[in-house]
């Protein structure tokens, strides 16, 4: 009732939408196919749910009783964009053996493919990222981070084990600064396609792009990598001789 607190917390947007009944599955999987290429071909501000309702043939009334506003329904598309790529660790076996760092620059190197195959969920990426508001961006950071969709904390377990990482650094610290690093950079490599102006930098060539991923791996490892003198490092080292 208006003017009594409520004892419980409202919780965020991504555990707040009811479970859709199994006869309306279909429906709803139909609004957020609609949404997500309204989404990624106009952006977020453009979209309104009468255009998406139009599309469909149906009364914004019934997308509303799905997702319950805009926000809601893009984040639903946000989520399943977002869940369709990879993690680090499908990474080729042979790359995960070659370790930490090789897995990174992998990923960097096939960065490629989200312009090639994937560009559609790449720019609701995009979006979420740059293209929301205060309020909803929040909701997609507690959802990155209560979900975990690229697997950094397996990721970065997986450097510490092999003794590749820092051990005197707080592990979710490290998973963060992976994230955040990870795809600010990815971003500036690729968006000159998607976003002209998003980065400072376009329109580099093969070689120019090869060295700033380089560049951006050698910071990194500085940064996170475990010393250079580490036992890890020292019995790789007398492996290889």
């Amino acid at each position: 009732m208006p003017g009594i607190a409520s004892n419980r917390a409202t919780p965020p947007l991504y555990q707040r939408h009811p479970q859709p009944r199994p006869r309306s599955e279909v429906k709803r999987a139909c609004i957020v196919e609609a949404a997500t290429q309204q989404f990624a071909k106009n952006g977020y501000d453009a979209v309104r749910i009468g255009d998406i309702a139009a599309v469909l043939g149906i009364a914004k009334g019934s997308i509303f009783q799905h997702f319950r506003s805009k926000d809601g329904l893009f984040f639903e598309v946000y989520k399943q964009a977002v869940r369709s790529f990879p993690k680090y660790l499908d990474a080729p076996a042979e790359v995960r053996a070659a370790g930490f760092f090789s897995v990174l620059r992998y990923w960097l190197v096939c960065t490629e493919h989200l312009l090639q195959d994937d560009w559609i969920p790449y720019r609701i990426s995009l979006l979420g990222n740059y293209g929301t508001d205060l309020a909803l961006k929040r909701e997609i950071n507690r959802f990155l981070m209560a979900e975990d969709p690229y697997g950094t904390v397996s990721f970065v377990r997986f450097g510490l084990e092999r003794h590749e990482l820092r051990k005197d650094m707080d592990t979710e610290m490290i998973v963060s600064i992976v994230d955040w690093m990870m795809e600010r950079f990815q971003d500036a490599l690729l968006t000159a396609e998607l976003d002209p102006g998003l980065f400072r930098r376009q329109g580099e060539t093969a070689e120019k792009k090869e060295a700033r991923i380089q560049q951006f791996l050698a910071v990194l490892q500085r940064a996170i990598g475990a010393a250079a003198g580490s036992p890890g490092r020292r019995a790789r080292h007398q492996r290889r001789r």
